[in-house]
C-alpha cells in the first residue's frame, strides 16, 4: 500500500503546528518547529499572504490527512463514508479516524507516535478479542480488547512508550490495563473527547463543492 516516506517534521512545518509524527521529538527542544517555525523551502520565511477561502480549507485537510498518516484516497472513502451516517459529517469523520486500530494503539500508549503504532500493527504484534489484526486501518468497536501478544511482551518500544503514560492521561472512552498490556474502547469518542486539533466543517466545506 502507498505510503509517504519524506521527512514528516517539513510537515509539521508546512502546517504551521505540531502534528505528533515523531513522537517523543514532538516534545522536545529538538523539535524543528521550535526553531524553524516557518515552512519549508528557500521562500518560506517570504511566505507573508492572506489565504484563500479555499485556501483555508485545503490546509485544513491536509493537515487531518497527516495527523493520521493517510493518503488522499483513503481519506475521501472515510468523507464518503462520514456523510452516509448520521449525524454531523465532520465529526463522523474524526470519529471514524479515531476507531482506526492504528490510532487506537497510538492513543493507548503502545506506540510513540501513530506512523510507530501502524508500523507494529502491521508486524502482528497486537489482537483484537483474542484474534491477531495487522490491518491499521480496521476499525475498533467499543467493547473490543486490544491486547499485545505473548511474544511481543519484552518489546522494548513498547514498554518505552507506555513509560509515558502517567496514570489518568488516557482519554475518557479508553481504558488500559498497563501490567496486562491490554486496553479497550469504552464507547465512540465524542468530539469533545477527541483532542485533534482542527476545523473538520472545513473540511466538509471542501468536498461539498
Amino acid at each position: 500500500m502507498a505510503r509517504y516516506i519524506g521527512p514528516v517534521c517539513k510537515l509539521c512545518r508546512r502546517e504551521g503546528q505540531k502534528l505528533f509524527l515523531k513522537g517523543a521529538k514532538c516534545t522536545s527542544p529538538k523539535c524543528p518547529l521550535e526553531s524553524r517555525n516557518f515552512p519549508p523551502g528557500q521562500h518560506g520565511r517570504a511566505r507573508s499572504f492572506k489565504q484563500s477561502e479555499y485556501g483555508l480549507q485545503l490546509r485544513e485537510k491536509q493537515k487531518m490527512r497527516r495527523m493520521y498518516g493517510i493518503l488522499e484516497a483513503q481519506f475521501r472513502n472515510y468523507y464518503k463514508k462520514a456523510v452516509k451516517q448520521k449525524g454531523i459529517t465532520g465529526e463522523n469523520l474524526l470519529k471514524l479516524l479515531e476507531r482506526r486500530l492504528d490510532n487506537v494503539v497510538y492513543r493507548l500508549g503502545f506506540a510513540g507516535s501513530r506512523k510507530a503504532a501502524r508500523q507494529l500493527v502491521r508486524h502482528r504484534h497486537f489482537t483484537v478479542n483474542g484474534r491477531v489484526v495487522d490491518i491499521p486501518s480496521f476499525q475498533v468497536s467499543p467493547g473490543d480488547v486490544i491486547q499485545v501478544r505473548e511474544k511481543s511482551r519484552k518489546l522494548d518500544s513498547i514498554h518505552q512508550s507506555l513509560r509515558r503514560i502517567r496514570d489518568g492521561r488516557l482519554l475518557p472512552w479508553l481504558d488500559l490495563n498497563k501490567p496486562n498490556l491490554t486496553g479497550s474502547m469504552l464507547e465512540i469518542p465524542s468530539r469533545e473527547d477527541i483532542p485533534t486539533e482542527v476545523n473538520e466543517s472545513l473540511i466538509v466545506e471542501l468536498y461539498s463543492k
